[in-house]
């Protein structure tokens, strides 16, 4: 390079619509330095370090160009960062931990890991509200579905792992009209065109009692679980599952009936 010749600057600014999957006023908002330096001090505070590739990694990239294209300048931080905050929050479901990265409210990063400690099959079962005394359905995983996560708006996975479960609990690949599944995807229908979230139609609404909304239930499986699962992870734009959810409360059963041998 010849010492007239000068790196070029980025043309565009990086705002966070550019690398995360965020929408309404954060989408626009440029990637600011200090933004970027919050994140990192939560993902230190919660993993003892930065998560390679994780969102601290992604923000402090952006941040960097920013810096270089003359757009931010060191110690900026974005309205929302500031007002809203920038955190790293775990929660534990049966057999796992998820970790959900948060700038002003909206998600930007999830990771799913296995619980770093042994569980037992009591210490599942308890967090899903069933006992062991015989094995558990589809039916009831579904039902525990609704204690675990029945605040979360239905949404398209929630009815694809639903419907995945019904059909491997009736043996029939034909949907019952009126039945769990049917009510989901309805469900997952309507609140797709609605934008206010009490007017949506929760989980809750639609697996309380569905055991008895099943024309056949059986003891939920390893490969029940994996169906489900699948179904569920198709259906997400971010290719993951909802912790407490379907496919977690699927997949938890199954593992516990694999533990209590029953």
């Amino acid at each position: 390079m010849s010492q007239q010749e000068q790196p070029k600057k980025p043309q565009e600014p990086v705002k966070y619509g550019d690398v995360f999957e965020v929408s309404g006023e954060l989408a626009d908002k440029l990637i600011q330095p200090e933004d970027a330096n919050m994140m990192q001090a939560a993902e230190t505070r919660v993993f003892g370090h930065t998560q390679k590739g994780g969102a601290a990694a992604v923000m402090q990239s952006a941040a960097t160009a920013n810096k270089r294209g003359g757009f931010v300048h060191p110690g900026d931080t974005t309205d929302i960062a500031a007002e809203r905050g920038v955190t790293v929050a775990q929660t534990d479901v049966p057999g796992a931990r998820v970790t959900t990265e948060f700038v002003g409210g909206q998600v930007i990063g999830q990771y799913v890991e296995p619980k770093p400690v042994a569980s037992t099959a009591a210490t599942d079962a308890e967090a899903l509200g069933l006992n062991l005394q015989s094995a558990i359905t589809i039916g009831e995983a579904l039902e525990a579905t609704a204690k675990t996560a029945g605040d979360k708006p239905v949404d398209q996975s929630d009815a694809a792992a639903i419907q995945a479960a019904e059909v491997r609990a009736s043996g029939s690949n034909v949907i019952a009209p009126g039945g769990v599944a049917a009510s989901a995807q309805s469900a997952a229908n309507h609140n797709a065109i609605i934008d206010r979230e009490e007017d949506k139609i929760k989980l809750v609404d639609v697996l309380a009692g569905a055991t008895g909304k099943l024309q056949a239930d059986k003891a939920v499986t390893r490969q029940d679980a994996e169906g489900v699962v699948s179904a569920e992870l198709r259906n997400n734009p971010n290719l993951s599952t909802h912790p407490g959810g379907v496919a977690a409360s699927v997949t938890a059963a199954a593992r516990l009936n694999e533990k209590s041998d029953i």
